[in-house]
């Protein structure tokens, strides 16, 4: 497994990590279970999960359980930010709430630090620098060793950068956002010119479009069952557009002759995008991730990449 640097940080990651928000939910402990060791053994070292994951914090009790000496090999990620529970009260990014949530993230880790933690959304109530002097708190306590962010505007991202610079406090090594061969705008539009000139990593998640670019739906076609099409329909409704058939189908006779497959081209062509570090990719069964290890293999060729971008932009 090939690693890489996130950013301009010290922190070295797996080109392809693991998405953990399916444990507790979708998938059962044991189910877990063998992923987690299968991804271990296959080389993957980043687990991205979140405290609401598994409906309010069974991922990380998952995990937690889980990990036990192996905890030591892998690079742990979790978030904060978006609602714990039902109450309306555990949310958002005040000094107040950082400080418990992250203790609550380390109890269910069962852990004595957590390798990178990320402010899972924007909070239009609290002042960026009030939450980054919390998270700056937490580094030199030594809970935490790296800091993030997710689903931030490329203006707040440079907002928090200049805030950290200004203050000398520590700042975000990283943005996670939806990025894929189908959902190229917002991070090309701004964000990515944001994180070139502020050093930072890129990892993101949903790149495969909830299964769109594994090529396990057709057109017209019932989804498989089981499948997040045939259980979720907002999700079919979002990715099953028009545009986005065009764009995979034609994807698909570009993989057919070159001698690939659409999962191949969906992991490669992001390792192959600038700033990106690790594609974040979720799985229920172990076989998945031999999948995406194999996947990120393909080396595009400039011309490869020309006509990706002509297929998808084209078509949008």
């Amino acid at each position: 497994m090939t690693l890489r640097r996130l950013g301009n940080s010290g922190l070295q990651v797996s080109v392809v990590g693991l998405g953990c928000n399916n444990f507790g939910g979708r998938t059962d402990f044991e189910g877990t279970k063998k992923v987690v060791h299968k991804a271990i053994d296959l080389g993957i070292t980043l687990f991205d999960t979140a405290d609401i994951y598994g409906e309010s914090g069974g991922s990380e009790e998952f995990l937690g359980r889980i990990l036990g000496e192996r905890r030591k090999d892998i690079v742990l990620a979790t978030k904060f930010g978006m609602e714990f529970g039902k109450s309306g009260v555990k949310v958002g990014a005040a000094r107040r709430y950082i400080t418990m949530a992250v203790e609550d993230s380390l109890r269910r880790l069962q852990t004595d630090w957590i390798d990178l933690y990320q402010l899972h959304q924007p909070d239009p109530k609290t002042p960026i620098e009030e939450t980054l002097r919390a998270l700056d708190d937490l580094v030199r306590q030594g809970k935490v060793r790296y800091i993030g962010c997710s689903n931030l505007p490329a203006w707040e991202v440079v907002e928090a950068q200049w805030t950290s610079r200004h203050h000398n406090l520590e700042s975000f090594v990283s943005c996670q956002d939806e990025y894929s061969l189908v959902q190229r705008g917002i991070v090309e539009k701004d964000l990515q010119a944001a994180m070139q000139k502020y050093g930072m990593g890129l990892l993101p998640f949903f790149p495969l479009a909830s299964g769109l670019l594994t090529g396990k739906y057709k057109r017209d076609s019932a989804a498989p069952a089981g499948t997040r099409f045939a259980t979720t329909q907002r999700l079919a409704d979002r990715y099953g557009t028009p545009a986005n058939w065009a764009i995979v189908e034609a994807l698909e006779a570009f993989c057919k002759k070159r001698g690939h497959s659409l999962l191949e081209l969906a992991f490669s062509w992001l390792l192959a995008r600038p700033c990106v570090a690790s594609v974040i990719a979720g799985a229920t069964r172990p076989e998945q991730l031999e999948h995406n290890v194999k996947a990120a293999g393909w080396t595009l060729s400039a011309e490869d990449l020309a006509e990706i971008d002509r297929i998808t932009l084209s078509k949008t």
